[in-house]
């Protein structure tokens, strides 16, 4: 089987013209994703999981109604709520300062030859010397603070055999120029709980807060593709 030189270009040419296309609609797809509501790793408990239990033949006590006669009813089964007041309070700073030089001096010596110097036309010798100088500095400073708070209902989804209660839950606000939403997902213990069922973000164990928005302003507030691959580690200058 042999391979025509005119078939390979007329692959070439039409690779050529499909390239351009394909990068169009990558860079589509990923201008157009954005965050929706109803992430199943924000949802709360599907209802089916929500069915207490049946009860034993002849027993009267249910678990999952249980109301305590002495102490606050407190989230501590699938599906009950909970309120987490939302104070995060960050702040970073970092400095850095760097400096590189460094210096070569070669030198090479006119030969001899036979106790004579080897010269070229009887004007130039062939001594040679090579300078070299190298210096680098760079300076980096970096400040950052960062401030939420408000609270957020989320849903008991599991409850871990240690006790512990995986929290989850979302909320969107509509706005006039697009949406803004807080998400959070963690480990809390009930004791912690307090008595209005609520329970600080700071108490949350292995917890994933997330604040951002959707719609113009948020747009607005993000760099294009092309700033980005300028300012990214693919660019090579």
């Amino acid at each position: 089987m042999s391979i025509r030189p005119s078939n390979i270009r007329r692959v070439v040419a039409c690779l050529a013209r499909v390239a351009p296309l394909a990068w169009l609609v990558l860079l589509t797809g990923c201008a157009a994703h954005q965050v929706q509501p109803g992430d199943p790793n924000f949802a709360p408990v599907a209802p089916e999981r929500l069915q207490p239990p049946p009860p034993e033949p002849g027993a009267l006590y249910r678990s999952s109604s249980l109301v305590p006669l002495f102490t606050d009813r407190r989230a501590s089964h699938v599906g009950d709520i909970v309120i987490v007041r939302l104070n995060e309070q960050t702040s970073s700073s970092k400095s850095v300062e760097t400096k590189i030089s460094k210096d070569n001096s070669v030198t090479i010596a006119d030969p001899n030859l036979f106790g004579r110097g080897v010269s070229i036309a009887g004007e130039y010798d062939l001594s040679a010397g090579i300078d070299a100088e190298r210096e680098f500095t760079g300076d980096g400073e970096s400040d950052q603070s960062n401030s939420l708070t408000g609270s957020i209902t989320v849903t008991v989804t599991d409850v871990l055999p240690n006790g512990l209660l995986q929290v989850q839950g979302e909320k969107w606000i509509a706005l006039s120029q697009g949406q803004e939403y807080i998400r959070l997902r963690g480990l809390i213990r009930s004791e912690d709980i307090a008595a209005d069922n609520s329970i600080l973000s700071t108490q949350v164990a292995d917890a994933r807060i997330s604040y951002g928005g959707t719609g113009a302003l948020a747009d607005s507030n993000r760099m294009g593709w092309l700033a980005r691959f300028f300012n990214s580690g693919w660019w090579p200058f």
